[in-house]
């Protein structure tokens, strides 16, 4: 099998204070610190298993800067057989849709079986870029996968739907399926393992390379427009209700009203 996975470098946040730059359009990152988008190391994991299970290749992608470039050598640590990094000054400032025509460009004409991204990544959250890039190449696809199989030239996916729910799709191949967490335990990456990779050389592509237009992406090229970035407004410090059960339950009715909750 030829399995590609795109992946996506992304700041960690949950221990830092968030505070917007001057701009007001992006955030202030000297506090930060990156890793592989979440639902992305489960997608590695996914194409691994595969490979593992049917033989073939992983390769792993993405688009950014020249630090990008950690997350390739974190995919092959983990044991994908090749990456490749879509790096150029054109590609800043790419919405989804620019992303997906990069990657796109970059898989168009490849042996490919079978395409994997995770569902959503941590610091935009859209969850376009899979579609899109199936559109592009004409591919069936499956978003939300909670797991995957591969039988021949099928595989079998059972993903989420609206109420919790699940439902189980089978796709000819080649297919995109985009992968939530928890479909399996990605792999311990270890320092030595990271080591093992470090000399090796990961192609890079630029604009030129994919034959794009450099206005078909980049902030030119983007059809989202960020205008501002902005904290939410501080709300109110919680008020604890004391009494009897039904006393909390009046006194609770009688906030909800007062504050036009009913």
């Amino acid at each position: 099998m030829d399995i590609y996975v795109c992946i996506k470098r992304v700041a960690d946040t949950s221990e830092v204070d968030i505070e917007i730059d001057r701009t007001g359009l992006a955030l202030t990152e000297d506090d930060f610190s990156y890793d592989i988008n979440e639902w992305d190391n489960f997608a590695v994991e996914a194409a691994l298993q595969l490979k593992e299970e049917h033989g073939g290749k992983v390769t792993a992608l993405t688009v950014g800067i020249e630090d990008d470039e950690e997350v390739l050598r974190r995919a092959l640590a983990m044991g994908c057989d090749e990456a490749l990094h879509l790096s150029d000054p054109c590609f800043e400032g790419s919405d989804a849709w620019g992303i997906a025509q990069i990657l796109s460009a970059a898989l168009k004409g490849k042996p490919l079986d079978l395409l994997l991204f995770g569902t959503v990544s941590a610091d935009e959250g859209a969850g376009q870029t899979g579609g899109f890039v199936a559109g592009l190449l004409d591919l069936p696809m499956v978003s939300l996968a909670t797991s995957l199989k591969v039988n021949g030239s099928i595989a079998t996916v059972s993903h989420e739907v609206e109420g919790g729910l699940e439902r189980v799709r089978e796709l000819d191949l080649p297919a995109v399926v985009t992968v939530q967490t928890g479909i399996n335990e990605p792999r311990y990456v270890s320092i030595r393992g990271i080591r093992k990779v470090s000399g090796i050389e990961i192609p890079v592509s630029g604009v030129g390379d994919l034959g794009l237009d450099p206005n078909q992406v980049g902030a030119s090229g983007a059809r989202v427009k960020l205008e501002e970035l902005f904290l939410p407004p501080q709300g109110q410090s919680a008020q604890m209700l004391e009494g009897s059960d039904d006393e909390i339950i009046d006194k609770l009715l009688d906030l909800l009203q007062e504050n036009g909750g009913l």
